[in-house]
């Protein structure tokens, strides 16, 4: 899609949908009312496809030209529990016709397949909202295995909601008779007759995923037309139904962007794209050396499509050996790139720590979740952070970069990329579940607007003895950034020792020497202290006493909370890091323009404790650790509170 021009709308700031008669014809006596932003979640068992659900209807809104967010939210396991409340998988969706941050606090509309989904979502729906329920499934089985001693249906405990129940699942295997199907074949599409009656109500697209569904089924042509056959019948059924008295309209988001081509992307497939165009911009070959892992693998499936662009990908038999291979990948000249969560985190620790004393350029891409252990391994957090900084023995100093949005992974990634190759150090990248997943409108940037990248690699000798001697010193630094030479093995006369063993300065040859080792402890902690990094930008149109500063993924719920805060004539000012290691030089003068600075963040308070450790700032910690992101509402209340203590 292509937008125009930018926008200073808002998002949802009172948190209401406004609407207004429609003037189009639609071909349909029913009425349709316009909308400026609504917010859907899909939500069944694990198996019923709410995520395939989700995606298809996000992609026919980007294909719209909406603003969108996306939260999926999904169980860890495979195949969860069929009916039960941990089972139970969940899409929520916000698009809107002005500029939106955040997937919304609460939705609209509840796409309930099965009494499970009813339960652990009901409680999010806003009195008045709408609730679609396969009625179906609520069996007293089904009912009892959640907790319902009666059904909700009839027993009037929804009344307090616009109810529509449909019986999708009977529907969905009518509309499929004349495909001789078995009747449980044909109950695996009742998704796309739910995604067909949602598409009619919100005027959705519908060529994009009858070419989708027809594409992805290929080979099984009949089950392709079943599920195209299903989505349509959906369609034609709020559109002949008579409990769907009104579908809705949600203009597209015309002024919220720059001008551009634009695409729905997540953040893991921006972040893979992004290594892709560093790697191109520094003219090396891309290497991934990666062990699976929830959710980052992802970006190993994603680079592995893409040897074209020379991206070498290597699925290994544990954390520890991607690690090793993506480092022995940095010493011989490609840019070297290893992706994991926290638990990986904890296993590489030891060769990242040789990744600094060798002083090579390798990406550390930790897409953090819940913990500790294995966690909660689909859901959300930001608690690796002091992991990042801190989790190596002895002084072995990581720059760290952190996106803030999916889309804003892409441009994370080529940062991540100039501080590794320029300043020749591993680097983290932290980004988390919620971006990992979640989706947004992405500008597709000009090839002429990505930074040249390109790395020198060195040719010959460096270094003259006193007796004229010319040699080549692998630890000779460089006087700007403290970087070593990067010698690709192999080209005659570099020849040089490496290994985890202390070096002497300059020669690199082994050295027990104390003052040598003090000498290259400060000097590797003062190549990471002086790499450049932008000023911190601060957001204070008001002249606040309060500023929030958040970092990586907070940024929308953040954003969305000032905005709130604003229009009800608070003044609170906003900052937002991306460097956490080094800090940007001017946070400290930035932080003490303040009588309050809250930090919310997804842990207990790490950012927080780095910076009053590092400025001697009274830092107030605003902190959530439940594997979801803050809600907007919620981050608006507590910093009220905090601005009028």
């Amino acid at each position: 899609m292509t937008s125009q021009v930018s926008s200073e709308a808002g998002e949802a700031l009172v948190g209401e949908q406004r609407s207004a008669p429609a003037t189009a014809d639609h071909g349909s006596a029913k009425e349709v009312r316009r909308l400026d932003r609504v917010i859907i979640r899909f939500a069944g068992d694990s198996g019923d496809g709410m995520q395939l659900t989700g995606d298809r209807f996000t992609s026919e809104t980007a294909s719209f030209g909406n603003d969108l967010s996306t939260l999926p939210n999904f169980p860890a396991e495979i195949r969860a529990p069929a009916g039960t409340l941990p089972g139970v998988s969940s899409f929520q969706l916000h698009f809107a016709d002005h500029d939106i941050l955040t997937p919304g606090d609460a939705p609209n509309v509840l796409v309930a397949m099965n009494p499970a989904a009813l339960k652990a979502n009901i409680g999010d729906v806003p009195r008045g909202g709408e609730i679609i329920v396969n009625t179906d499934e609520f069996a007293k089985r089904a009912m009892a295995k959640v907790g319902y001693a009666s059904s909700p249906l009839e027993d009037g405990s929804l009344d307090a909601y616009r109810v529509h129940p449909v019986p999708l699942t009977t529907l969905t295997v009518e509309a499929l008779k004349e495909f001789g199907l078995s009747r449980k074949e044909a109950e695996r599409s009742k998704n796309m007759f739910a995604l067909g009656l949602l598409s009619w109500m919100y005027h959705r697209p519908t060529e994009g995923t009858e070419t989708f569904l027809r594409q992805k089924f290929a080979k099984k042509p009949q089950i392709a037309e079943a599920n195209v056959a299903a989505f349509r019948a959906g369609w034609n059924f709020g559109e002949t139904t008579e409990d769907f008295a009104v579908s809705y309209e949600v203009a597209p988001a015309t002024r919220a962007f720059p001008t551009g081509t634009y695409r729905n992307i997540s953040g893991n497939l921006a972040l893979s794209y992004g290594l892709v165009a560093a790697a191109r911009q520094a003219d090396l070959p891309l290497y991934l050396g990666s062990y699976p892992i929830t959710p980052a693998s992802d970006i190993l499936h994603e680079l592995s499509k893409h040897k074209n662009f020379g991206v070498r990908t290597f699925q290994a038999e544990d954390e520890i050996a991607g690690i090793g291979a993506a480092l022995g990948a940095a010493f011989g000249g490609s840019l070297a790139v290893t992706t994991t969560s926290g638990p990986g985190v904890a296993l590489k620790s030891e060769t990242i720590g040789l990744a600094v004393s060798l002083e090579l350029p390798l990406l550390i891409v930790d897409i953090q979740r819940g913990g500790p252990s294995t966690g909660l391994p689909t859901k959300t957090e930001q608690a690796d952070l002091l992991q990042a900084m801190y989790g190596r023995n002895g002084e072995a100093p990581v720059p760290i970069v952190a996106p803030k949005t999916p889309a804003d992974c892409f441009d994370a990634a080529v940062d991540a990329a100039r501080i590794a190759l320029t300043y020749r150090t591993p680097v983290f990248l932290l980004s988390d579940g919620y971006l990992a997943n979640g989706s947004e409108p992405w500008r597709i940037p000009e090839v002429e607007e990505l930074p040249d990248l390109t790395t020198a690699f060195a040719t010959g000798p460096n270094h003259t003895l006193a007796d004229g001697t010319e040699v080549f010193w692998p630890y000779k630094r460089d006087p700007e950034t403290l970087a070593r030479p990067w010698a690709v093995p192999g080209t005659p006369g570099l020849e040089h020792r490496i290994g985890g063993i202390e070096k002497q300065d300059g020669t690199g040859n082994i050295s027990y020497d104390p003052a040598n080792h003090e000498f290259m402890v400060r000097a590797r902690q003062a190549k990471v202290d002086g790499i450049e990094v932008p000023d911190i930008e601060v957001d204070d149109p008001d002249g606040a006493s309060t500023l929030v500063l958040g970092w990586g993924s907070t940024y929308g719920p953040i954003t969305a909370a000032v905005r709130r805060l604003r229009v009800a004539g608070r003044p609170i000012a906003q900052a937002h890091l991306r460097h956490l290691n080094p800090f940007p030089k001017n946070l400290g003068e930035v932080l003490k323009r303040y009588e309050k600075v809250v930090v919310p963040e997804m842990n207990l308070g790490q950012l927080a404790t780095l910076v009053r450790a590092r400025y001697l700032v009274d830092a107030r910690s605003h902190t959530q650790v439940n594997g979801m992101p803050f809600k907007a509402e919620q981050l608006a209340a507590a910093l009220k509170e905090a601005i009028d203590e």
